[in-house]
């Protein structure tokens, strides 16, 4: 193509818009020129050279103008170039269409000769088919008569050889599906139950490996032999992968659970304790089994030890969960499961063997019973205990209480001490459930040791209300006991044992003080039967006391000697009271014949005529104190405990002569003894006979300006328990109580 035509296809550029920027650069070039030029033209000598800046900025100018023409040229050329390039590939776009238009044209006739063809492509691939079946015919032709074969393999436990004909019967299979071109033929219909039914076979031998393992181990190792090989197997045909390897897994599981803890074999009512003695036996032989027998038939990934542990171990913790939802638990149940569950299991018979390796990893097991299991058990047993101690704890107090009004004195021990198997029986129960408890756990233990305490207590109340019972219906006359006393002070001697003893309720690490309740409940049933027998002792002095003092009194012992020998006699029996308790009661007796005393001097029956009555009664006094001080030390009471100094000192008040000197000896009276008051003063004095108004006052007024002195130590309060007469107005200081 000459420059001529190029020229002429080449379009004529036309003016567009100005630059954008021209109008800013425009503005930008004359401030930098304005600035220039005020800048050199600032000084006036400089004006002189004026013309050479502007030839000199001519020149400039012009080589810029020439420089940006030359640019713009050479620009406008390459656009030129670019338009013309452009027209040329539009007509090559053009060519090229109408030459793929023409291509169209001759692919849709191609297909319509094509549609003519599908026919004879049909008949190839059914020639190839037939030719593909024909060569196969043979093999198929046996496919019934293998799977006949398989089948009877499988019956026959010949696991090995069945499945080795399986696969040739779909790797027969496979072939055909391949050459059929994903045809199915229904000859190979039977091979799907075929393969399940085998599966089966291999799950039931797995599912007896205890069995088998001791009697056909071959068999065993086929079986999973064949879930090994058939898990790593992949075909092209469009089946879900045989995982046999989980159903296998999963069969060892259902077969051991099923041999330990199937429905059948579930324990009933009253049967538990046997089904956990036969567990005992049967788990630690089943994991040596496991260990011995049945891993060397599997491969080491099975990890059949540990399996064996935790499947064992979740299907027994699977039935006790079963056995706790149904009926409430006895005490014996519950507590054989408790300490079989807690002590027994984890124990060296059992999990916690020796002989177990580490492969049976049961440290990693759960609890064989929950919190809320062992919190249920340990509940129903202290509940059920609680119940069977209280009915235990009755009949042993109804035995007793049937024997106190029997016609002859209480059983006596090889000592001489009055005896009685109940403290014995009550402590034995409780100790026993206690120590029971131990071989379980703390926290049951600790229940047990509560309870017990709790009952022990209930017993003590109920044995303090029958005494009281007993004591009522004998005074009353209702239910006279011909040995009422005896049977008092042998229930002192109980008390002691059980005070002596309850310290068996006291296991190892519980706290001191948890047997401060029961101490406390001893102690107040000692002072109770104390209180009955000095009642009974009380019941007996008291007519003798109405006749003292008097004049027979004073010119006779024999008032004191009817006193001392009634309460020799009531005090025979008191040799049958154990060491321990036998000091208590004689003080507690001579304390209430000394108070007896007292209470009959201050009751005024007697007055003193004259000074040889009130010698007399200083004498008896003294002669009285003698005798009840050589009574209770015949009866074994150390003088120490004897209340009988009281009476000399009253000696001293009467055998005073001179009453002026009453208010010292009053002084003196009241910094030995206390609590001794102005009435106990004013009966006394009475009794002298001798005292004028004046000198009471005086030995009154001694006594009230005296400090209230401080009770001496081991000394406990006589006189504030023997009420005095209150004595006449003119008697008593304008301060005193009784103005």
């Amino acid at each position: 193509m000459d420059s001529t035509a190029k020229n002429e296809m080449q379009p004529a550029l036309i003016p567009g818009p100005e630059w954008p920027e021209q109008e800013r650069a425009e503005r930008l070039a004359r401030g930098a020129a304005l600035k220039w030029a005020s800048g050199i033209f600032y000084r006036p000598e400089q004006l002189a050279r004026l013309g050479q800046y502007r030839s000199r900025e001519v020149q400039r100018t012009c080589s810029l103008e020439a420089r940006m023409k030359s640019v713009v040229q050479s620009y406008l050329e390459g656009v030129k170039t670019g338009v013309w390039q452009l027209a040329q590939a539009l007509e090559a776009v053009q060519e090229a269409h109408e030459a793929l238009d023409q291509a169209h044209g001759l692919l849709q006739g191609m297909a319509e000769l094509l549609q003519t063809l599908e026919p004879l492509r049909e008949q190839v691939a059914q020639h190839k088919q037939l030719q593909a079946l024909s060569q196969l015919l043979p093999r198929l032709q046996a496919v019934p008569a293998a799977v006949a074969h398989t089948q009877t393999l499988i019956d026959a436990q010949q696991l090995l050889e069945a499945y080795v004909s399986l696969r040739e019967l779909e790797q027969l299979q496979e072939e055909t599906w391949t050459s059929l071109g994903g045809l199915e033929l229904p000859i190979f219909k039977g091979l799907g139950p075929l393969a399940e039914a085998l599966g089966q076979a291999v799950e039931a031998a797995v599912g007896a490996a205890g069995q088998l393992a001791r009697e056909d181990p071959a068999l065993l190792v086929a079986a999973v032999r064949v879930a090994e090989v058939e898990t790593g197997r992949t075909t092209s045909l469009e089946q879900a992968p045989r995982d046999w390897r989980q159903r296998c897994l999963h069969a060892l599981q259902e077969g051991l659970e099923r041999v330990h803890f199937g429905t059948p074999l579930l324990p009933g009512p009253g049967t538990l304790a046997g089904w956990l003695e036969a567990l005992q036996v049967a788990l630690p032989a089943e994991m040596a089994t496991a260990e011995a027998l049945i891993a060397p038939c599997c491969p080491p990934h099975y990890k059949i030890v540990q399996l064996w542990a935790h499947t064992l171990h979740s299907g027994l913790r699977r039935c006790l969960q079963q056995f706790l939802r149904g009926p409430e638990l006895g005490a014996a149940e519950a507590f054989t499961l408790l300490h079989w569950a807690l002590r027994v299991y984890p124990g060296p018979e059992m999990m916690g063997s020796l002989e177990l390796g580490p492969e049976a990893d049961v440290s990693q097991l759960e609890p064989l019973l929950t919190l809320e299991n062992i919190e249920q058990l340990e509940a129903t047993f202290v509940s059920k205990v609680r119940a069977n101690v209280v009915q235990w704890l009755q009949k042993a107090l109804d035995g007793e209480v049937a024997e106190w009004g029997r016609e002859k004195e209480p059983d006596t021990d090889p000592s001489g001490f009055y005896h009685s198997p109940m403290p014995a029986i009550v402590l034995q129960i409780l100790e026993e459930n206690v120590r029971l408890t131990s071989l379980v756990s703390e926290s049951l233990q600790q229940r047990v040791h509560d309870m017990a305490l709790s009952e022990l207590g209930a017993f003590l109340r109920s044995f303090s209300d029958a005494l009281i019972r007993f004591s009522r219906d004998h005074l009353r006359g209702e239910a006279v006991a011909p040995y009422y006393v005896p049977y008092l002070l042998a229930a002192l001697n109980h008390q002691s044992a059980l005070s002596s003893s309850v310290s068996v309720l006291q296991p190892d690490g519980v706290a001191s003080g948890a047997l401060a309740p029961v101490e406390a409940a001893l102690e107040d049933l000692q002072r109770r039967i104390c209180r009955l027998v000095l009642e009974a002792l009380l019941a007996e002095l008291q007519p003798l006391f109405a006749a003292l003092p008097s004049r027979q009194w004073l010119l006779s012992p024999e008032l004191l000697d009817n006193v001392c020998k009634r309460t020799a006699h009531f005090c025979r029996d008191f040799g049958r009271v154990r060491n321990s308790t036998v000091q208590l009661l004689l003080a507690e007796a001579e304390r209430t014949v000394v108070l007896q005393y007292l209470c009959a001097l201050m009751q005024g029956r007697l007055v003193c005529r004259d000074a040889e009555e009130r010698n007399q009664a200083a004498e008896r006094l003294l002669h009285d104190a003698a005798q009840l001080r050589d009574l209770f030390l015949d009866l074994g009471l150390e003088e120490s405990f004897q209340c009988t100094p009281v009476l000399l000192a009253l000696r001293k008040l009467l055998n005073l002569r001179d009453p002026t000197m009453l208010g010292l000896e009053v002084a003196g009276l009241r910094q030995q003894f206390p609590d001794v008051s102005e009435d106990h003063i004013s009966a006394l004095l009475d009794l002298r006979g001798d005292v004028s108004r004046e000198q009471r006052l005086a030995a009154l007024s001694s006594l009230q300006a005296a400090p209230q002195p401080s009770p001496p130590a081991g000394r406990r309060a006589l006189f504030s328990l023997v009420p005095a007469p209150t004595p006449a107005p003119s008697s008593c200081l304008p301060s005193g109580p009784c103005a």
